[in-house]
């Protein structure tokens, strides 16, 4: 199957877990760095709501907003 019908697919909601091959499947492992980052009490807040909402930690809707912002950046 080519990559777009792929897509397709995927896109469309469709279950396409057969098409995948899981045993080969590796995650590409990339360093990591800690950092500090103090935000006012009003974003945390927002931050959490959003974060409930979604059904994720907080620092999973930071890491996402933050590389969304760099990839529109570069």
């Amino acid at each position: 199957m080519k990559a777009k019908e792929f897509d397709k697919k995927f896109d469309a909601g469709e279950d396409v877990s057969r098409h995948l091959d899981i045993p080969k499947a590796r995650r590409l492992v990339r360093e990591q760095k800690r950092v500090n980052v103090d935000f006012p009490l009003w974003m945390i807040e927002l931050l959490d709501k959003e974060a409930k909402r979604l059904g994720v930690p907080r620092q999973s809707i930071i890491k996402l907003w933050v590389s969304e912002r760099l990839e529109k950046a570069s």
